[in-house]
């Protein structure tokens, strides 16, 4: 199949959306006004007949989307809206993406209505259901979270979202769905994607003190060193924002997956890493398991693990380091009750050499 040149879309170019797209950032730093979009999004969600008496009500995200509850006189739907200045409409590809992994059986939130066209609205937005669950990043922060057992059936479920292959790598091109009506990644080499940027996101964070130059060209030597890894010949979904605030449930149930604005067509341990990004290697070795009870475990896995996993802590670090995160307080998400930015900082240098090391030595999970 012939894929879309890679032309000017912005997801084309980038490695990570949230640190790479041209409005770098974007809804990570600032105070949304929701007031200004609300009227605007009432007013295009009332010819689409979800209920004669609509109210919105902010839900107060952390993430780079504005999210509304929407309330009916029959029922509640979930709101999301991407207003950056790149005019992004990666919604469509997420909608899709979210059909197919409901479709092979996963827990997610159906997609009711997506509009990324910005023909009477200057944003891109999307209709979903209401999940009516906290985040199990709640329930760990509440200490009342099975942390092993959450992550075998988290493991169990990324191995049954990688049925779904996907034609080329990297971020999928939105042009191509609507063409063709199959998602299709923009690059034809996994190598393509999983070193775009590398090298401005470690120059980056030279530049920022958060590696000195000899750690940087430390990291890219070793990379360099395993590029025959990334040597893929079919790619699967990978979430790549896989984390405890992107599940819903209770403290025992996983309720649904979301957040799939990032998805990618990718390497099979990707997401495992990305939840390596925040635990520990019982909770990963859990994971495995998990996954290893619905498909194999695939070739060289230990260092493909840590091979992304030193990817995902560089594309963290940026993020973390460009949104200010690490002079945050307890109250974000990503920091745990009782501690600081600081110790977040410290934590994400420990863990992005842990991740280096790791790669070097083909060591266990379990050293993670």
């Amino acid at each position: 199949m012939k894929r879309s040149p890679l032309l000017s879309h912005p997801r084309s170019h980038i490695h990570y959306w949230k640190c790479d797209r041209p409005a770098a950032f974007h809804g990570t730093q600032e105070t949304r006004d929701h007031a200004a979009l609300e009227q605007q999004l009432l007013d295009v969600l009332r010819p689409h007949a979800i209920g004669k008496h609509l109210s919105l009500e902010p839900t107060g995200s952390q993430g780079n989307h504005v999210t509304w509850l929407l309330k009916t006189e029959a029922r509640n739907f979930f709101i999301r809206v991407e207003d950056g200045p790149d005019r992004d409409d990666y919604i469509e590809v997420e909608s899709r993406v979210l059909q197919e992994v409901r479709f092979l059986g996963i827990r997610a939130p159906q997609v009711y209505i997506v509009d990324a066209t910005r023909t009477d609205v200057p944003f891109a937005w999307q209709v979903m259901d209401h999940i009516p669950h906290p985040d199990l990043n709640h329930w760990e922060k509440e200490g009342v979270l099975d942390l092993r057992q959450a992550a075998a059936s988290i493991g169990a479920a990324v191995a049954k979202w990688q049925a779904l292959q996907p034609t080329g790598f990297g971020p999928f091109n939105p042009q191509a769905l609507r063409d063709i009506d199959d998602l299709v990644g923009f690059h034809d080499k996994y190598a393509d994607y999983f070193l775009m940027r590398l090298d401005r996101h470690l120059h980056y964070l030279v530049e920022q003190e958060f590696l000195s130059l000899d750690e940087a060209r430390e990291i890219r030597n070793e990379i360099e060193k395993h590029e025959k890894l990334l040597d893929l010949k079919q790619g699967c979904l990978v979430h790549k924002d896989l984390a405890l605030w992107n599940i819903l449930g209770t403290e025992t149930q996983i309720e649904a997956y979301i957040d799939w604005d990032d998805a990618v067509s990718g390497d099979a341990m990707d997401d495992l890493s990305l939840l390596a990004c925040f635990h520990e290697g019982d909770v990963i070795e859990a994971a495995m398991l998990g996954y290893a009870s619905v498909r194999p475990l695939p070739p060289e896995h230990r260092r493909r693990f840590w091979l992304h996993l030193l990817r995902n802590m560089l594309v963290k670090s940026v993020i973390r380091v460009g949104a200010g995160y690490f002079k945050r307080t307890d109250g974000f998400f990503l920091i745990g009750s009782g501690s600081s930015g600081a110790d977040l900082r410290t934590f994400t240098r420990e863990r992005l050499f842990r991740a280096l090391h790791g790669l070097r030595e083909d060591l266990e999970v379990s050293q993670l």
